[in-house]
């Protein structure tokens, strides 16, 4: 088998481990989500650079919830230069809790992280100051990372500890998942497609919920389907008071 098979066949294990060992997990954040729309609380979403893929995966797309709202701060979407810059202001102490103070967030809103070892300083800051404004933290992370790393906080935890809801994505320690012959460092990062997964059946789940309860989820359909932008405004004119990207 060449390493495409050998991806191939490891993302499919990790999902059918997620997917059956996080289960009650992902219903407890799924339950979360509704209980958020259903009571026009806001959600938010959060990850320090590549971590972000998964905010931005939920955010401003077809099938996607309309009342997501990703986070993006200076130094944490990868747009700074040089790039490395960008796992030194993770590190950062402090940093975490500007961010959250700047979000328009209340008690009783959610906020969705996302961090492969959670030993940071910028996500641990945040959670903590989420939790202490008394909203539900989902994380989002990598056990066998997490578990075998130490915290870079001064506080000694990690982002897993402030957890209301968490949820491994059972990947390989160090997140790459392909060991090449002849080759000591493996390729192949699968966090962000099993983490997409996880998110996205989370959403659904949710939009199912709430169907459940009677109300209408809160989706955008694609733009490029006739009907869709004007669908999409209705939406968004709907949950307005929960919408910061606009």
């Amino acid at each position: 088998m060449n390493a495409t098979g050998m991806y191939y066949g490891r993302v499919s294990e990790i999902l059918e481990e997620a997917f059956t060992q996080e289960a009650e997990a992902m219903e407890r954040a799924a339950l979360a989500l509704a209980g958020a729309n259903r009571d026009r609380r806001s959600v938010f979403a959060f990850g320090c650079n590549h971590a972000g893929l998964i905010a931005l995966e939920l955010f401003y797309r077809t099938g996607g919830m309309v009342t997501v709202n990703p986070v993006r701060v200076p130094g944490m979407m990868l747009e700074v230069s040089p790039i490395t810059m960008s796992s030194e202001i993770e590190r950062l102490s402090g940093y975490g809790q500007v961010i959250l103070d700047s979000l328009p967030a209340k008690e009783g809103d959610v906020i969705i992280m996302h961090s492969v070892s959670g030993r940071n300083a910028v996500t641990i800051d945040m959670a903590r100051a989420a939790r202490e404004k008394g909203m539900t933290v989902i994380v989002v992370t990598n056990m066998n990372t997490a578990s075998s790393v130490s915290s870079r906080h001064s506080s000694g935890k990690k982002l897993h500890d402030y957890a209301d809801i968490l949820i491994d994505n059972h990947g390989d320690r160090g997140d790459a998942a392909v060991q090449l012959q002849g080759f000591a460092q493996k390729v192949a990062s699968t966090s962000t497609v099993v983490g997409a997964a996880i998110l996205n059946a989370i959403v659904a789940r949710a939009c199912e919920l709430l169907l459940e309860m009677g109300i209408r989820p809160p989706v955008f359909m694609s733009g490029n389907i006739d009907g869709g932008d004007d669908y999409n405004k209705a939406a968004i004119s709907r949950h307005r008071e929960n919408i910061f990207y606009m």
